[in-house]
């Protein structure tokens, strides 16, 4: 089945606002050119609304870094679905290796946003993945189950375009390490099988899994070209124009 790539920029703690907006018109002219592929950005919550205004018109999408799972409360540094609608955005990233290892977040507490995000009309990128010890221990299949089963308990799509998954290994990230485009896609194939579990299988060939680990344009288009792998999940390189243009362009 023919998925539509998906290019997408994570700036993490990156980017005043003025900074956010240069960089996100450079990146909607370079995603403009092509129709054959979505381009992704997440800007930092600071800038979301000005970014938004600065791309609208282009076909480029916005994310939010993360999402929370209640509409509205006594929540203090989080962001409710609503609020990242209202700035433009149509996705959020759940999940993040960042947010489980360095802040703690759960599979329960990732199932809750995910949730969160879909009763709002956010799509989620759930995003998983193993560290060093835990693919050296011959793990990685294990713990890819339990990310996936548990991020995804008692959610039901009937669309696969309402769902995206990034596939994350922890030792890849910022690193300069690539898992080699053999390992992504045997991991990815592992993952959609996964996801035939729990949906239907058609539904599961329509879900787009993302890799995401140190991609850069040099070895972009050799982990695109293999079947599973649906995109990226960028970050060191979605952070200058010319780096993540030439990964869009792979």
């Amino acid at each position: 089945m023919a998925r539509t790539p998906l290019i997408a920029g994570n700036w993490k703690m990156h980017k005043t606002v003025s900074e956010a907006v240069a960089l996100a018109r450079a990146v909607a002219a370079a995603a403009d050119k092509r129709s054959d592929r979505e381009v992704m950005i997440a800007p930092p919550a600071t800038a979301l609304s000005a970014v938004s205004g600065a791309v609208r018109g282009s076909r480029l999408i916005l994310a939010g870094q993360n999402v929370a799972w209640e509409k509205k409360g006594a929540f203090t540094g989080e962001i409710a679905p609503a609020m990242l609608s209202d700035c433009g955005c149509a996705m959020a990233i759940i999940g993040h290796s960042e947010r489980r290892h360095i802040f703690g977040e759960d599979n329960a507490m990732i199932n809750r946003r995910i949730k969160g995000a879909m009763a709002h009309g956010l799509i989620p990128i759930l995003c998983v993945g193993e560290t060093l010890d835990e693919r050296e221990a011959d793990q990685t299949m294990t713990v890819l189950e339990k990310q996936v089963r548990r991020g995804l308990a008692g959610i039901n799509i009937v669309a696969g375009d309402k769902l995206l998954l990034a596939y994350e290994p922890v030792w890849a990230i910022g690193t300069g390490r690539t898992a080699s485009s053999a390992q992504a896609q045997e991991v990815h194939g592992h993952i959609r099988d996964l996801l035939a579990q729990l949906f239907e299988k058609g539904i599961a060939a329509e879900i787009r899994i993302l890799y995401g680990g140190s991609v850069k344009p040099d070895n972009a288009a050799e982990l695109m070209a293999r079947p599973d792998v649906d995109g990226a999940l960028v970050g060191g390189a979605a952070l200058e124009a010319e780096s993540f243009a030439g990964i869009i362009n792979f």
